[in-house]
């Protein structure tokens, strides 16, 4: 593989380590995230003086010469596949996509295909940037396969660099619609008790924890104090259901973006999300609360009843402030009518 060489001075005053000098000093047109920097570092390809530095927490001083040797970029093993993308906007550098539910983001051992990335592949007819060392649609967030709603993708480096550093410092703003059990209310004492809970103005219920794999299930997520990343999840009642009102309209907010984190944190509540097969989205709703049709529609719903619906970030080229919305899927959108007239 061919690779360029990039050289990089500390500045005054450089951060204690290493990698974060390298990401502080780098030219900005070269788009080295901290994480490629870390890999480029274990991989032996950052040299002071010619003898190559491993430990990303080796010292730096002002005024340190390193060389940074970058592998150009290769094409990756993943086919193109030609599936329609409803694309809400595309320009030389990015795209925003309405992922349908159902579409995994990018392949894995269980979805070698069939993916956004596969997709993305084809619609972009090899015109990709070099992002991680291989030439791919640069993925800088995820939502669940069955999540709907919006994504924004990177085809260039620098969109990649601009996008990944506002989704670190949790700039992007986001927000989902989602259709849960119960209604989350100030006046209920059962939520006064649940550690991590508190509200806000205007109805807010705030959950502010830890999140973590779990510790016997590697496929879900867990709750935690003291462990894990830290995960803050707003949310805020549009509309309820039923009499009494049995079921709840959200708008979640998200200030990080944890894996499953809107899902394990309503669960945690206790308003977990409707059709969710992992985080106990079936309940037993008494049958007095609400129309026989929107009760047989609840328990039909076979997917997590949330959707991506407001994507909002800085442009990384233009520095343009820009807000995509993306309406409800027919699913959730006809789950949503039912309990309207239910």
């Amino acid at each position: 593989m061919s690779s360029i060489r990039i050289s990089v001075v500390i500045g005054a005053n450089p951060p204690a380590r290493l990698d974060k000098a390298l990401a502080r000093d780098v030219p900005e047109e070269a788009s080295l995230s901290r994480t490629r920097l870390g890999r480029l570092i274990a991989d032996g390809q950052v040299m002071k003086g010619g003898v190559a530095v491993t430990d990303p927490k080796a010292k730096v001083a002002e005024g340190d010469e390193f060389e940074l040797v970058v592998p150009q970029a290769e094409d990756v093993e993943t086919r193109p596949e030609d599936i329609p993308l409803d694309i809400l906007y595309e320009d030389e550098d990015l795209i925003v996509v309405n992922k349908p539910a159902g579409m995994v983001v990018h392949p894995a051992p269980g979805s070698p295909s069939g993916t956004l990335v596969n997709a993305l592949l084809h619609h972009f007819g090899g015109n990709l940037s070099g992002i991680g060392g291989e030439k791919r649609p640069g993925i800088v967030h995820r939502i669940d396969k069955d999540t709907s709603g919006l994504l924004v993708v990177a085809k260039s480096d620098r969109a990649h660099h601009g996008l990944a550093k506002q989704f670190e410092a949790h700039t992007v703003d986001r927000a989902y619609l989602a259709l849960a059990f119960g209604v989350p209310d100030a006046a209920d004492p059962r939520l006064k008790g649940v550690r991590g809970v508190s509200f806000e103005s205007g109805a807010t219920i705030k959950i502010t924890t830890n999140l973590a794999r779990h510790k016997t299930d590697r496929q879900r997520q867990a709750v935690y104090f003291g462990t894990g990343r830290h995960a803050i999840t707003r949310a805020r009642t549009l509309e309820t259901f039923g009499n009494p009102p049995t079921m709840s309209l959200l708008e979640c907010r998200l200030e990080t973006g944890r894996t499953h984190q809107i899902r394990v944190h309503m669960a945690h509540t206790g308003h977990g999300l409707i059709g969710d097969p992992v985080y106990g989205g079936k309940r037993k709703i008494s049958a007095k609360a609400l129309s026989p049709e929107a009760l047989e529609a609840i328990g039909a719903f076979d997917r997590q009843a949330l959707h991506a619906a407001l994507l909002g970030f800085i442009h990384p080229a233009t520095d343009e402030e820009i807000t995509f919305e993306a309406p409800l899927p027919e699913d959730m959108a006809g789950l949503l009518e039912v309990l309207r007239k239910g």
